[in-house]
């Protein structure tokens, strides 16, 4: 039994979706939210800043003495995992793997898309990831960069003409390519479940990067003997920038009403 918190960070709200994921698998577990809005998107950010702004947001979880990490951003999840993991001895877990075993497991004609920021797609983390696990997996991928900035706005609602015409658009190519699974490469893109659903069809599955990435962190606290115990578990949010708005936005993002004001950072301090 560890009662630490685990930490999560992402460029902005998106990664709370994966929040919500791990409160309904692991509600023993208090969770240290960051995301860093004084920055996002990370999306169009080179490796190098990607790498400092990684680096920053992990220095901040860890003065709250953190048993573990989800990197809740596929940007950084693509581009600085690896070397996030050798400088820390804690378990950092990202959202690219587990979404690449779920689809994997799951697609039925071998050619998988993803939808995703630009950085992640220019990475080929996840093409690399599926060809270590099944080399006859084809993988379609798309940079989907308007994403993002229109989930955050509140346009990602079933009915909304704008985020419709983006959605047929950037999906199109994956229509054209005949996935028959399609991996949500960025945490914000779970809210815009429906509307890709209702581009993609019922005959396409998509997989949520984020729920994945959650159900991988319970296996690692499981056998790692760091699961919480004998509680009800919270969340404290913190943000870099604009934490009332952040707030506002946090609550669509988590599905629940927020028990305690969202904090701010000055993450250049770290």
């Amino acid at each position: 039994m560890d009662q630490r918190p685990v930490g999560v960070f992402d460029s902005g709200v998106g990664g709370l979706t994966a929040v919500r994921e791990l409160r309904n698998l692991l509600p023993s577990e208090n969770i240290i939210y960051f995301g860093d809005t004084s920055r996002v998107p990370y999306g169009g950010r080179s490796e190098e800043i990607l790498l400092k702004y990684a680096r920053q947001d992990v220095h901040f979880l860890r003065s709250f003495d953190i048993k573990a990490i989800l990197v809740a951003c596929g940007t950084v999840s693509t581009t600085c995992l690896p070397k996030l993991q050798r400088e820390n001895d804690l378990p950092i877990l990202g959202v690219v793997e587990p979404a690449c075993r779920r689809a994997v497991e799951l697609t039925r004609n071998k050619r998988v898309g993803l939808i995703a920021t630009a950085a992640s797609v220019r990475s080929g983390a996840y093409e690399t990831s599926v060809a270590g696990m099944d080399p006859s997996v084809e993988v379609v991928a798309r940079a989907c960069p308007l994403f993002v900035p229109l989930v955050e706005n509140g346009r990602y609602k079933p009915g909304d003409v704008v985020i419709e015409t983006v959605a047929r658009e950037y999906l199109s190519s994956m229509q054209e390519a005949g996935v028959d699974t399609l991996i949500l490469g960025c945490t914000h893109y779970p809210l815009l479940m429906e509307v890709i659903g209702q581009v993609m069809g019922p005959e396409v599955t998509l997989i949520n990067a984020g729920a994945e990435a959650a159900r991988s962190m319970r296996q690692a606290l499981h056998s790692g003997g760091m699961l919480a115990e004998g509680r009800t578990g919270d969340a404290t949010l913190y943000a870099s920038d604009q934490p009332s708005d952040f707030g506002t936005m946090a609550r669509q993002f988590l599905q629940e009403e927020l028990t305690k004001p969202v904090l701010p950072v000055d993450i250049d301090r770290y």
